[in-house]
Formats: C-alpha cells, sequence, structure tokens
C-alpha cells in the first residue's frame, strides 16, 4: 500500500518538476543523451499544419479548401520547456517558425546561433541529438525549409540596418540556412576528417594537413591512406573514407563562373551587374591562381559595396550568393598561387586581405584603415621600415578577423560546450573555413623574411608560424607552462607558472609569465600591472596556442624583448646566462616600502572633491581623488562634482569593537600580520603562511561588510549629498570607488586591484557599497599582489571616492605615450561602447595617435555587449555592433589636445618632478569630454634596462632595401 501510495505522490508531483526553473548543464547533457537514443530525437510526433491555423493527423492532409499546409513534426514537452527555461532551441525546424522569433534580436539573434551550432554538431558527432532520428520520416520537409528560408531572407534583407549592422552574420548563416539547395561541403570535409580520425588514429596527420592547408591534392592522399591501410580498416570505416573522398571531389570541382552571371539577374543592368558580366567572360576557364584572385577578390569588395546601395531584398540575396561563391574560388585556389618572389607575396597578401574584407571578416572602414598596397607599381624595392609595416598590417587583419568570429559566436559556443563539449570546435571551424586561413599562412611567410632579413627572429619551441607571435611587455620568466584553451575565469593561477589563454582574465591574480590569443587591450588593468611588473606577455594565433598545448606541464624559460621578439625554451636548454637570471636574490630588494610616515588619520570628516589635490594624495585620501580634485581645478567643466572619504573614516571605524574577538577590528588586522612573521620566524613555509593570512582576512573582510557604520558620518553624508551633489542620497546614482595609498606608487601601479561600484543609487546599496570598498583590499586577489611587490603590505589605507554617474555614450582610456612605438610623443588611446570601456580588458577600439599627426588603427573594438548606467541604479547591458567606429575625428582631436595640455600643465600645477606619461581614464556623454581619472603610467625599469633582455633585442636597419625580386 505504502508503495502505491509513494507513486501515486510521484505521478502527481512529476508534471510539476522543473517548470520555470532553468535546466542545470548536467541535466541538459542527459537530455541530450536521450534524444540520441531516441529514433524521434527531439521531435514527439507528425502533424499536418494547415493556413487556417488547425493541425492534422500525418494521413489527413490540409484539404484544398482551406488552401496547402506543410508537415513536420512537433517537439517534445522537454524541448520545449528547454526552450521557456533556457532559451536553448534544439532540432529547429524552419517551417515551424516565425521569421521575427528565428532572427531574435533581443538575445543577440541566439537563435539563428544555435541553428548553425545545431548543424556543426550534427556533422561532427553522426547527427548530434538526431543520431537515430535522422531517419524519422517525415520531421522536416527540404521543400518547406528551404522555401522558408528564402522567405526569411526577403524579409530580413529588406531592411538595410540588418544587413549594415550584421553583414558578417547574415552572410554566414546563408551557409546553413537552406534556401537554395547548396550545401556547406567545406565545412563537411572537415567534420568527416575529423570523425575519422577519432575512429582511426593514424589518420590524425592527414585531418591536420585538411584543416590547415586543405587543397585538391588531399583527395589522392586519402586515397592513399585507404589503400595502404586497407586491410586494417573496418568496412565502416571504409565507407566513411570513401564517402569523405566523394565530398572532396564534389566540393573541389572548378566553379562555373559563368553560373555566377546567371544566378544574379536581377541585378544585370546595374554597375555590379556588369562587373560580375565582365568577370565571367573575362575569367571563366581561368586556371592560373595569380590572376583569378585579385580579380575575383576585386568584384569580392565590390559586391559587399554594391549590396548595401541595392534596396531590392531578392536581389541582395542573389549578390550575397554571389559573393559565397567568389569566396569559394578564392579558397580552393589560394594553395596554387605560389609567388616566387617578393613582389608576388606582396601580392598575394593585398588580395587575400581585400577578399577577406569584401567577405565581411572585418568592416569596410576597418579595410580602409589597412594599406596592404603600399609598394606602388614603380617600385623596385622596399625597406625594412615599410616591409614591416605592411606585415602588421596584414597580421593585425588576421587577429580582427579571428576576432570577428568569436565575438559573433563566442557566448553561445560556451554555453552549449558547458553541456556538450564539441561545441567548442565550432569557431575553430568557421576560421579555418575562411579566406583569412590562407591570409595567415601568407602573412607567416612575408614574417620569415623579414625576420631572415632583420634577425628579428622568435624562437618559440618548435612551433611553426612563429610569426604570429608578437611581444606586448618585455620580461622574463621561469615556471610551468600552463596552456588553457578555454575559459579562464574558473582558473586557479599559481604566481610560480606561465599561462598561455585564449583571453585574459578580468580579475588575474600574479602569475610569472602571460600569452594570449585575445590580448583584450593593451591599456587594460591587466595588461598595465603586467607591464608595470615586468611580466612577460605576448599575442599569439590560435595555431600557436594549440602548437603550444603539447608542452603544457614542462618547466619553460620565456623572455619577451624590449623589441617584442619572443623565446622560449625548456628549462633544460637554458644558457648559464639565463639560468644566472634566476639565482636567489635578497627579495626585499625586489619590493616597495609605501610610506606611511605623512598619512593623516585624525581626519574624520568626509572631504569636498573640490577642496583635495595631488598634495593630500598618500596623506588624506589615495591618488584616485587627489588627482581628480587636481583635475578638477584645472578643467572644472570636465570633472564632475565629488565627495572624498578620506583615510581617516576608514581608521575610525576599524577602532570599533570586532565582534567575536577580543579587540576591533584593527587589532584582529594587526595581529594577523604579528602571527605570520612569528610563523615565519619559527621556519613554517611560506605557503602555509599565506594560507593563513588569507583565512583571517576573510573573516576580517566579512565581518567589514556588515560593520556598523557610525551616526555622525551616516549623517554628514546625507549633508553632503545634498550640499555637494545636489540630491538628497538615494536620488542620485553615484560610482563608489576604491583608492588607497597603495596604487599608483612610483613603481608600482596597482591598477584595478580594488573595488569599484557601478552606479549605485539607493541609500541603503550607498552604504552596503562603502562597507564592501573598505573590505575589499583584503581580497585574495588584491592582498596577493602587495604581498608579492610590497614591503609592508598590511599598511593600506582605503579611502573612497564619491562621484555621481555619468552615463557616458563611449569610455577608455589614455596613455601619454605611444606603448606600440615606445616614442613618448605619442599617444595610445583605447575606448569601448558604454560605461567602464576599455580598463577590464574589453576588446577595445585602439589608436596609436603619433606626434607627426597621423592616427594608426591597432584594433577595432569588438565586444557584443556594453554598459548603460540607468537612473535608477544598476547596469543595464546594450548590444553593439561593429559597422561604425566609436570615436569620430572631432573626438580624437579633442583628446590630443587634451593631452598636450596635460603634459605642459600638470607637472606645473602638481609641482612635481614627474616627467614620465599618464594614465587618463575618460569618457564622451554627447560628444561632451568628462575625465574621471589620472595616475602616472608605471613602467618596469628593471625589465626595460635588463642587460639580458637588451641583449636579445637586435639591431635593426629599418632603412634597409628589400629588391622586390627577392627569391622566396
Amino acid at each position: 500500500m505504502k508503495k502505491q501510495i509513494f507513486i501515486c505522490v510521484l505521478l502527481f508531483y512529476i508534471p510539476f518538476m522543473g517548470i520555470g526553473q532553468k535546466l542545470g548543464n548536467q541535466e541538459i547533457k542527459n537530455l541530450i543523451e536521450s534524444y540520441k537514443k531516441d529514433i524521434r530525437g527531439p521531435y514527439k510526433e507528425i502533424r499536418w499544419f494547415c493556413t487556417d491555423g488547425s493541425i492534422r493527423q500525418p494521413k489527413d492532409p490540409c484539404p484544398d479548401n482551406i488552401g496547402p499546409g506543410v508537415q513536420h513534426a512537433t517537439y517534445k514537452s522537454s524541448v520545449t520547456d528547454l526552450v521557456k527555461n533556457n532559451h536553448i532551441y534544439l532540432g529547429q525546424i524552419l517551417a515551424y517558425t516565425t521569421k521575427e522569433e528565428f532572427w531574435d534580436s533581443e538575445h543577440n539573434n541566439s537563435r539563428l546561433k544555435q541553428y548553425q551550432l545545431d548543424k556543426y554538431l550534427r556533422t561532427v558527432d553522426n547527427g548530434w541529438i538526431l543520431q537515430k532520428g535522422q531517419f524519422y520520416r517525415g520531421a522536416l520537409q527540404a521543400e518547406d525549409e528551404e522555401a522558408w528560408g528564402v522567405d526569411f531572407y526577403k524579409w530580413l534583407l529588406s531592411n538595410t540596418d540588418n544587413l549594415t549592422q550584421n553583414f558578417y552574420l547574415i552572410r554566414q548563416s546563408l551557409k546553413d540556412i537552406p534556401h537554395n539547395g547548396d550545401d556547406n561541403l567545406a565545412q563537411i570535409i572537415r567534420s568527416d576528417s575529423k570523425v575519422i580520425s577519432d575512429l582511426v588514429p593514424e589518420f590524425m596527420d592527414l585531418r591536420v594537413k585538411i584543416h590547415s592547408q586543405p587543397d585538391a591534392g588531399d583527395i589522392n592522399k586519402v586515397k592513399d591512406f585507404k589503400a595502404k591501410n586497407n586491410n586494417k580498416l573496418s568496412n565502416e570505416n571504409k565507407a566513411k573514407i570513401d564517402a569523405l573522398v566523394s565530398t572532396m571531389t564534389n566540393f573541389y570541382k572548378p566553379v562555373d563562373i559563368a553560373q555566377i552571371q546567371k544566378s544574379t539577374p536581377l541585378v544585370k543592368d546595374s554597375p555590379i551587374g556588369v562587373s560580375i558580366k565582365t568577370f565571367a567572360t573575362s575569367y571563366n576557364g581561368e586556371k592560373n591562381a595569380a590572376v583569378l584572385i585579385p580579380a575575383t577578390a576585386e568584384l569580392l569588395l565590390d559586391i559587399r559595396q554594391a549590396v548595401l546601395k541595392e534596396e531590392n531584398a531578392i536581389a541582395r540575396l542573389q549578390l550575397l550568393d554571389a559573393s559565397l561563391k567568389l569566396e569559394e574560388i578564392i579558397f580552393k585556389n589560394s594553395p596554387q598561387w605560389q609567388p616566387e618572389d617578393l613582389d608576388g607575396l606582396l601580392d598575394k597578401l593585398c588580395y587575400l586581405g581585400m577578399a577577406n574584407a569584401g567577405a565581411g571578416y572585418i568592416e569596410l572602414g576597418e579595410w580602409e584603415q589597412l594599406n596592404l598596397s603600399v609598394k606602388g607599381s614603380n617600385t623596385s624595392s622596399m625597406s625594412l621600415g615599410q616591409l614591416t609595416t605592411v606585415l602588421e598590417n596584414a597580421r593585425r587583419e588576421v587577429e580582427w578577423s579571428s576576432s570577428m568570429v568569436k565575438a559573433n559566436y563566442q557566448e553561445i559556443v560556451d554555453i552549449y560546450t558547458a553541456f556538450e563539449p564539441k561545441a567548442y570546435g565550432f569557431i575553430d571551424d568557421k576560421i579555418r573555413g575562411s579566406i583569412a586561413l590562407y591570409l595567415g599562412q601568407t602573412v607567416g611567410e612575408l614574417g620569415d623574411i623579414i625576420a631572415q632579413e632583420s634577425a628579428l627572429t622568435n624562437k618559440v619551441m618548435d612551433i611553426d608560424n612563429q610569426s604570429g607571435l608578437r611581444g606586448l611587455n618585455p620580461g622574463y620568466a621561469l615556471g610551468e607552462l600552463v596552456v588553457v584553451s578555454g575559459s579562464p575565469d574558473e582558473i586557479e593561477v599559481s604566481s610560480e607558472k606561465i599561462y598561455v589563454f585564449q583571453r585574459p582574465p578580468s580579475d588575474l591574480k600574479p602569475i610569472a609569465g602571460i600569452a594570449t590569443v585575445s590580448e583584450g587591450n593593451m591599456v587594460s588593468h591587466v595588461q598595465l600591472l603586467a607591464r608595470n611588473m615586468g611580466i612577460p606577455n605576448t599575442a599569439l594565433g590560435d595555431d600557436n596556442l594549440k602548437s603550444l598545448q603539447k608542452f603544457s606541464g614542462e618547466r619553460v624559460f620565456y623572455a619577451v624583448s624590449n623589441k617584442g621578439n619572443v623565446i622560449m625554451k625548456l628549462e633544460n636548454d637554458m644558457s648559464e646566462e639565463e639560468r644566472n637570471l634566476f639565482v636567489k636574490i635578497e627579495r626585499k630588494e625586489e619590493k616597495i616600502e609605501v610610506p606611511i610616515e605623512n598619512i593623516r588619520l585624525d581626519e574624520t570628516a568626509i572631504l569636498n572633491l573640490r577642496s583635495v589635490d595631488a598634495e593630500d594624495s598618500g596623506k588624506l585620501c589615495g591618488p584616485k581623488a587627489a588627482n581628480l580634485g587636481q583635475l578638477k581645478k584645472m578643467f572644472p567643466e570636465k570633472v564632475v562634482e565629488g565627495l572624498v572619504i578620506p583615510f581617516g573614516i576608514f581608521r575610525d571605524h576599524m577602532d570599533q569593537p570586532m565582534p567575536d574577538q577580543q579587540g576591533s577590528y584593527w587589532d584582529y588586522l594587526n595581529f594577523t600580520f604579528k602571527q605570520a612573521e612569528s610563523m615565519r620566524s619559527d621556519g613554517i613555509p611560506e605557503g602555509e603562511v599565506e594560507n593563513y593570512q588569507l583565512r583571517q582576512l576573510e573573516s576580517l573582510r566579512e565581518a567589514i561588510k556588515v560593520m556598523p557604520m557610525k551616526d555622525e558620518f551616516i549623517s554628514q553624508l546625507e549633508r553632503d549629498f545634498e550640499e555637494v551633489l545636489g540630491k538628497p542620497i538615494g536620488e542620485i546614482p553615484v560610482f563608489l570607488r576604491s583608492d588607497t595609498n597603495m596604487e599608483d606608487l612610483k613603481n608600482f601601479t596597482g591598477a584595478g586591484l580594488n573595488l569599484t561600484i557601478f552606479n549605485v543609487a539607493a541609500k541603503e546599496k550607498i552604504i552596503s557599497g562603502i562597507r564592501d570598498v573598505w573590505a575589499s583590499p583584503y581580497s585574495e586577489r588584491s592582498f596577493k599582489w602587495r604581498q608579492k611587490y610590497l614591503l609592508n603590505p598590511e599598511n593600506v589605507f582605503p579611502s573612497i571616492l564619491v562621484i555621481p554617474s555619468v552615463d557616458v555614450d563611449y569610455s577608455g582610456v589614455l596613455i601619454t605615450k605611444g606603448i606600440s612605438s615606445g616614442n613618448p610623443e605619442d599617444l595610445t588611446i583605447a575606448f569601448s561602447r558604454g560605461a567602464g570601456g576599455a580598463v577590464d580588458g574589453q576588446s577595445a577600439e585602439t589608436y596609436l595617435i603619433m606626434d607627426t599627426g597621423a592616427t594608426q588603427l591597432l584594433a577595432p573594438a569588438r565586444e557584443m555587449y556594453h554598459n548603460r548606467l540607468p537612473s535608477t541604479g544598476g547596469t543595464e547591458k546594450h548590444m553593439s555592433t561593429f559597422e561604425k567606429f566609436i570615436l569620430s575625428q572631432e573626438n580624437i582631436k579633442e583628446i590630443r589636445e587634451f593631452a598636450k595640455t596635460i603634459r605642459i600643465t600638470m607637472p606645473k600645477e602638481t609641482k612635481s618632478d614627474y616627467d614620465g606619461a599618464y594614465d587618463v581614464e575618460l569618457g564622451f556623454q554627447n560628444n561632451k569630454l568628462w575625465l574621471f581619472q589620472i595616475r602616472p603610467f608605471v613602467e618596469n625599469k628593471k625589465a626595460l634596462s635588463s642587460n639580458y633582455l637588451e641583449s636579445i633585442t637586435p639591431k635593426i636597419d629599418l632603412n634597409k632595401n628589400i629588391p622586390l625580386s627577392k627569391k622566396i
């Protein structure tokens, strides 16, 4: 009886389980496994869907009097629940979907991207969720899906903004959404070769070849492999190899160029139609890749420009399909273009770059910033400096192309990878299926020539394409190499290890060395910390990261020179000079003592920002408030009003009794550090001492977060909000910025180590935020950085800068030095859309502004989201597009003029002998410039002056002439 009751209760309960609840990754993984084994996959049953809205049984089609209908499957309830709760769409049937829902603009086009990812997973995993369900007859009808696709693009392409803002995504989607009967054969080849190599490990070398350097010769290589291993292969694997050969043979058939003209009838009388006709007439049957590719690249770029001017949606669709065919021509023929000399190599580089822009991997404005055709028609030679400029620009295009793919797809790939690890290969597949693959190889060939001529050569293990590496920060390190191909955010880093990341984590703890595929931007807090600490830092390519994976776990020596060449070798291969760099020296020689003799803890009243200036730094408050107060005096219209909560108020509150302890919060803190010194004296290992301190500080931090606030402090805070900021507390959103005495020191920046609270409005949240900021210097990350580089990390005093929020349109960082050029007269600026731009490692729009007046785009913005600051507090995520630059020429001109003023007036106004560069945080709201922070730009003098780093930095004669007839 009890058993029956239990079953009844369970049956009653099951329908209500999970309703409205987001499913965890393991639950989704379990669902996917169940769909793989189900003969219907994610589908429930087949039905007819009639035009009048009625639904009929599969053998009862829609009658003629109500019009035709479509037949397809319905989804299992678990699939629709996944949609409602997780916004995850599996096994999408297009004919079952409205166009607006599929475009999914409110979720950054998530449904469309999931459809593409789903198709990829089906090719690499034997149908994936349709392993058995792919044979479920009637689940979808190909002709209905294709008709839907045409209708979808007719709707989508009728909106010019859609096409302008999402050109890359829309063009890529044409490879996956049925609309003209084509298949994405190149992706099928890569997927099939991966499946075969998973089943037959001996096929791995061929798979690598097919993925990295594909050409028509791969067909015979695969046939030879089958013949050679015929006795060892199962019949199933032989069939898979035969299918691969068939697909490759089909793919490598010459594209019928004449068909491109026939497929674009709606534009035949327009200028682009005439260009297509001329191309088809002139190059049909052309076998010489060096002739065919330049003409194809020019037409590809012309089509990209023309499609935006065309108004007819179907004509646009025809042009985009023609564009895909042209890309296919270039992809197939690139391996056949084998230049004999430098002149030919530069031509190939230029036209592959042009084609890459035409195919949408970079924006048109970005292409215009790159000058890949600088040799001139009458030039017989180029200087090493000119060639290096071409190389740098071409390498940038490769990096920007890769970041375009990641910007569009990384978010959804990360979501899927958590429950389906095979999804991680999607982005790599996209990059390898693009012209950027061959552009990158050509960049590598030019890099090898320049390295040969200049001796500026990377020596990183034995990996290929070493010209894809470029040093960002000079320094050297010895430690275990850790290669992280996935997300870095969950990795617990060690200060004794060297890390290779896909992208740098935004809250990096101390490490020995770093290299990243996506460098973020060169003025983020992570990059500034690395530069300040002399941590060697390199940007590298996706392929470089993969090549280094086999060395993960090995102890290596890693160095970056002042000119940016990179060395990495196994510890056993180090020279005597390199070993001597790590002879144990007294740690105190490397550390900095923070002066505290002038600190004033007697000031326990809140200060008006106008009443402080640079002289108060380290005395009443930290440098953020002091320097912003200085800027307020110098540029009153460009700096908001503000309040400063000085060191003394923090210290006064720390003297209160700490709950469950014998003394005050301050007593507890001092006891922690004294006990740590006592443990060291007793010979206890440093690791145990550090763990003790971290446990103690965690308890202190949690206690500070609930510390009682003194009544007189709250009263003054309320009064000063009204008198200084102009509104009662709770009615004006503010930033709370931690501002300690241990940042912006002469040799230690401390950038980003402590807490900034964004746009907080409610009174209770402001009070709570003040406690959180006071607690933040005792976080593990902040403590470890201070412990590593400061002699007296216990003497940290936080002040707080309270400033009204400015909902800027875009914001970023100015460094009054050319970081990439090394020229102290140049400027470096990096901006992102919205608030908090560039400082957290966003992929920011970055420029080198030269003292000659020229401006060079170093990197475009590639962040899909940005922060806006609503008046009610908090932050809102808004979506970004990349077709327009963030900064206008007027903005850049204003920044240039401001930098000139800062250089002249800042030392004078602060009575300082500082003659180095400045690091300024700023933003624009309705084209008005606002200043938020200024600090010295601190570089590591030890790294810059290292004899060893100088010894590995070659002396380069940039004026050396290289004949373009040089054989390669």
